[in-house]
């Protein structure tokens, strides 16, 4: 947790005692309330202003930042998961399923993490297996046949990258995804929510549209790795971060994703209605029945979005 959060937290309870023994004594404190929560909320303001890469990461990586069920249950009507791959078994961290999105039915996938360790050991950290990664698939394939768009939210560490994950074809479940995607005859919007890592986030990202909240991030790997990977030194982490551009802001500079949607003062956890009130709201101006009344025109477009990233010298 940031440092600047912990201020946050006792002001915000000290606010909450106050109003508490206002009531109990059943006096008029609304005076004072009001120029605490107006300091509150400068705080909140200051908190996310000019946040390292790190800072970021650490941000996104925060156990009280909303989930995908919890943006699923704000933004959309009437949700019903669906459950496995048809192969192996059901993997609890990716979730998905059909909703409504005001009065169009879409598909929607989401990596799920816990709030405590329980729920995380259940999620298995939110990093999928291949099973996970078949189930997201599968759903996608029901959605072309439906015509219904998909919207994946995307909040992982990375792949599981355990023996048995790997045993069940981990890799090419990874690759599969991102072939088929590539050719999805269905409109795509793909959302980095909190932690987008490696091949994990990549392969429900392969998307029409890719976009991230204000504080999350977007990356190879862990930051943590690559410097155990590059340095053999894992406590240059913050170095890093930042050369490795995870940011919403460095990566929209890059044109590797093609939209920012700002979170509330403080960030996303501050506020979830907030957050999951803009979600929606930039959802609903894709114009995704054009999309799928065009649908030649959505591959090419989708084609032409992946080759012109990059850049080379001759």
């Amino acid at each position: 947790m940031l440092e600047r959060e912990k201020d946050i937290n006792e002001l915000r309870n000290k606010i909450e005692d106050l109003r508490k023994f206002a009531e109990e004594k059943k006096a008029d404190f609304s005076a004072e309330i009001d120029v605490l929560e107006a300091r509150l909320e400068k705080m909140k303001a200051e908190t996310i202003v000019n946040l390292s890469p790190m800072d970021k990461l650490t941000l996104s990586r925060m156990v009280e930042r909303p989930t995908s069920l919890d943006y699923i249950d704000k933004v959309f009507d009437g949700f019903i998961e669906l459950h496995g791959d048809r192969k192996f078994g059901d993997d609890p961290s990716i979730v998905g399923g059909i909703a409504r999105l005001r009065d169009m039915a879409v598909t929607v996938i989401g990596q799920q993490k816990g709030r405590n360790t329980k729920e995380n050991v259940k999620r298995n950290f939110g990093m999928p297996n291949p099973e996970g990664f078949r189930k997201a698939l599968r759903l996608m394939k029901q959605a072309e046949k439906f015509q219904r768009p998909v919207i994946c939210f995307i909040d992982t560490p990375g792949a599981d990258p355990g023996a048995g994950a790997e045993e069940r074809g981990q890799g090419e479940a990874i690759a599969r995804n991102l072939m088929e995607m590539v050719n999805l005859r269905t409109p795509v919007i793909s959302i980095v929510i909190g932690e987008g890592g490696s091949g994990g986030a990549l392969a429900i990202s392969v998307a029409d549209e890719i976009w991230m909240l204000e504080h999350s991030i977007y990356a190879i790997l862990s930051p943590e790795g690559f410097a155990s990977i590059l340095w053999k030194d894992s406590t240059r982490a913050k170095e890093a971060a930042h050369k490795m551009k995870i940011t919403a802001q460095d990566l929209l500079g890059l044109g590797l994703i093609d939209k920012i949607l700002p979170e509330p003062p403080g960030g996303a956890h501050t506020n979830l209605e907030t957050m999951a009130t803009v979600i929606k709201e930039e959802l609903m101006r894709v114009p995704f029945k054009t999309m799928l009344n065009d649908r030649d025109g959505l591959l090419d477009q989708r084609y032409a979005k992946y080759r012109k990233i990059g850049a080379y010298l001759e």
